[in-house]
This record gives C-alpha cells, structure tokens and sequence, in this order.
C-alpha cells in the first residue's frame, strides 16, 4: 500500500486584511489548511515549520499530527524529512489558502500514478499552491519556493517537461485581489470567515 503525506508548510505572509492583526490572520489561514488536512481519506496529514514557527505549529495541529521542523520554508527540506519518515508520495501545500477544495488536493496527488512530479499553479503569474512526487524526489527536482515558483520552474530541470504536470489551479490569499474571490459557499475556513466578520 502507497504511504502518502499532505504536508503544509507554514509559508511567510505579508498580508492582513484592514483591522486584522497579521498574526492572528495567519494562524486562522493554517489552521483552516490543517483541518481540512485532517479529514483526508487518502493522505496521512502533516505541518512543516522553520524553527521560529514551530509555536505555530504546535497551536493549530491535531492531535497526533506529524511537525516537521524544517530549515527554510521551502518544498525541498519537507520531501526530504517525508521520505526519512518512509513515505512513498508527498504533497506539500502553502497553509495560506483556507478554502482550497480536499479535491483541488486529491487532483494533485493523482498524476503520481503516472507522472514524477505534479504541481497545482495558483492562477497567478508567480507562486505555486502546491508540490507533489514520488519519495525519493527526484534529483532533478529545485528546492522550489511556493511564493515564486511556477510550474516552468519545475519543468526546466525536468529531464523531459511531461514529466511535471500541471493539476487545477487554485489561488491563495496573498493580497487584496485574492481575498475578493473567496466563496461563501463553499464549506470549511472557519477560522479565516470568523475573522473577516463571519
């Protein structure tokens, strides 16, 4: 049976709505991403944390839940403690977008049974939702940054560019513009609804 694990790491923001304190806006960001996390059937759920977010990390995880401390918050560092820990497939996804589908995430892990790597662009000119590969990564594979990798980053060290593929985007909360396409509708990001006045 595959050993898979959905991983999010707790990216730097930069930005809070009006009237909402940065930190408390990112840790209902992460936590939103860690409980939808928790409830995925087909993935063991994780956080990864760089040493002066580790509090963080340990305020928002369930019970049980996996940290990894990793060097830099980077995709890099987390596949490699993943693999460490015998996992066969990993996902590591920016814990700044709250309301991102669990099917956003299983459409990232399911070109693993066919592709090396897959990636889940946000839409925007730069910035990547997400990282999925088999563990071992690749060699080939750059320690990408989620805020400024796009799947070309990937697919320029690839020794063939088939073998990234790009899954659904979906784009996190980064700035002003992003926060005007969140959907009501959909369920979960509690945590980010309450802070924004329900």
């Amino acid at each position: 049976m595959v050993r898979r694990i959905v991983v999010a790491l707790l990216v730097p923001v930069s930005w809070a709505p009006p009237g909402v304190e940065l930190s408390s806006w990112r840790a209902a960001l992460a936590e939103d991403v860690v409980d939808l996390l928790a409830r995925l059937a087909q993935a063991e759920p994780a956080v990864g944390a760089t040493a002066e977010d580790l509090e963080l990390a340990r305020e928002i995880v369930w019970p049980g839940m996996k940290i990894y401390e990793v060097a830099t918050a980077t995709v890099g560092p987390v596949l490699r403690a993943a693999a460490a820990d015998g996992f066969d497939q990993a996902a590591v996804i920016a814990a700044d977008a709250p309301d991102v589908p669990g099917m956003v995430l299983g459409k990232l892990l399911r070109p693993l049974e066919r592709k090396t790597v897959a990636v889940a662009p946000t839409g925007a000119a730069t910035g990547l939702l997400g990282v999925a590969t088999h563990l071992p990564a690749p060699g080939w594979l750059p320690d990408a940054d989620l805020d400024t990798a796009t799947p070309m980053t990937l697919r320029r060290t690839a020794p063939q560019p088939s073998d990234v593929e790009s899954t659904p985007d979906w784009r996190r909360l980064r700035g002003p513009d992003d926060l005007a396409t969140l959907d009501q509708a959909l369920e979960g990001w509690e945590n980010t609804r309450a802070l924004l006045g329900g």
